[in-house]
């Protein structure tokens, strides 16, 4: 990095704790870089001419009198349609191979749009799943989390989500990742020959932890200018969000701000906020969908990080695995996308909501008729009946591995009524009824 002859380079450092170290500096801003012996650093903490400085690679072997040069800005990231089908660190730079990528230098972290900006969202995006596009549609513009437990194949459901997803751009935004994950996302986006229209950035296990606080904001700006200036429709996916949480609650610590619940920092809420309400639909055409996975705790709903999540974004997805089919599926009862009624029967088929209703409405008789079962009651020809239903419904919809398109799954759905019960045994509208009951 080239030094501009009016940089200051302090040498006194009065204070170094594991990630921060702090001095007197004057003239310095918010979120401004910095090199402190040669490793990169930024600024976290101002109070008067006091700078507290959080430094990426670790504080390890950095002395009181090491050179501090203040560079002048916020991290950047360098936007154009060079950015397509490349990977990178969390600082921006290419870990494909391949040349820098030339655009315009933009700061990454910006305030999220203008309400007025805004439109109501209204454009279904579908993934090919199933279990979210029958029961739990996404709408561009949405911001919603998968819970999942750590053993679940998140990553797996997130590379089909990119490799399925009707956007024009998919954004990943990698954090914590093991190599094998990273590996196999690259070898995934790869082999399907998508990667035209994907972009990676990536905070692997080998990195620091505290690098993982810039992977939102680099995936996000990154986002923005395809949004607003291609009018472009753009899907971030975000994993995982619990890693991203912990490393600022490392950061926090090691600044001694006293913890909040769970040992968080007390500012865990508009942390997160500020990455989820990234999301939106512009009136142009423009969007930004989220899709974020948070990873629970032995199933911990009530933890502080899934706990402030749902109240910012719009539903939930839940993975689980069905023990009767052996799959992992998107569970109907405990997932929810709270705009899909702007899109279901409006954007798709008039008889979806009626089907997707219909379908958990028996699924839930299903669970009834288990828990029968499991107190040694007898079970009715209706009871198993339904307990049939619930199995193809897992394996033929519910699954991960389901891929198809909206129509599809509710012919599937019909198909399914009328393998297991009689229409008035379904209650669906009876003109419904007559339009798509399989005739066989």
């Amino acid at each position: 990095m080239e030094k501009k002859a009016f940089q200051k380079i302090y040498t006194k450092i009065s204070q170094i704790t594991k990630a921060t170290c702090s001095l007197q500096a004057t003239g310095i801003g918010y979120d401004e870089l910095a090199i402190v012996n040669g490793k990169l650093a930024q600024v976290v903490k101002l109070v008067g001419d006091s700078v507290t400085l959080q430094v990426f690679g670790g504080t390890e072997g950095i002395p009181t009198n090491a050179e501090v040069t203040f560079l002048g800005k916020a991290p950047t990231i360098k936007v154009s349609d060079d950015l397509a089908g490349r990977f990178f660190n969390a600082f921006g730079d290419p870990i494909d191979g391949g040349p820098a990528v030339e655009g315009t230098e933009v700061e990454i972290g910006g305030p999220s749009v203008n309400p007025v900006r805004r439109k109501q969202p209204s454009e279904l995006i579908a993934t090919g799943i199933a279990g979210i596009d029958l029961n739990n549609t996404l709408v561009s513009g949405q911001k919603i989390p998968f819970f999942a437990d750590p053993d679940q194949p998140f990553n797996q459901v997130m590379a089909s989500v990119a490799l399925r997803a009707k956007a024009d751009k998919i954004i990943l935004g990698g954090m914590g990742l093991t190599n094998d994950d990273y590996l196999y996302y690259k070898s995934v986006f790869d082999n399907a020959g998508a990667l035209d229209r994907i972009i990676s950035f990536v905070n692997t296990t080998d990195n620091p932890p505290v690098e993982r606080l810039l992977v939102p904001d680099m995936a996000l700006t990154a986002a923005e200018y395809f949004a607003v200036e291609k009018n472009e429709s753009v899907l971030v996916l975000l994993t995982d969000m619990t890693l991203y949480a912990d490393a600022l609650s490392i950061v926090s610590n090691r600044m001694d701000q006293i913890p909040s619940k769970d040992s968080m920092p007390g500012s865990l809420y508009s942390d997160l906020a500020k990455i989820y309400e990234k999301a939106v639909q512009f009136p142009e055409g423009g969007s930004i969908t989220i899709i974020a996975v948070t990873t629970l705790s032995g199933g911990d709903i009530t933890h502080a990080i899934p706990d402030n999540t749902g109240y910012i974004t719009e539903g939930q997805l839940f993975l689980r695995r069905d023990t009767d089919i052996g799959k992992v599926i998107v569970d109907p009862f405990r997932s929810l996308s709270r705009l899909k009624q702007l899109v279901i029967g409006k954007k798709t088929r008039e008889d979806h909501p009626q089907v997707m209703n219909a379908a958990v409405r028996l699924f839930a008789d299903a669970a009834n008729a288990k828990t029968k079962l499991e107190n040694g009651f007898d079970l009715t020809d209706y009871d198993q009946r339904s307990l049939d239903f619930a199995k193809d419904y897992s394996d033929k919809l519910l699954a991960i591995d389901v891929n198809i398109e909206v129509n599809e799954m509710l012919d599937t759905g019909w198909n399914l009524f009328n393998k297991h019960f009689k229409p008035e045994e379904v209650g669906i509208k009876q003109e419904l009824v007559e339009n798509y009951w399989p005739k066989s």
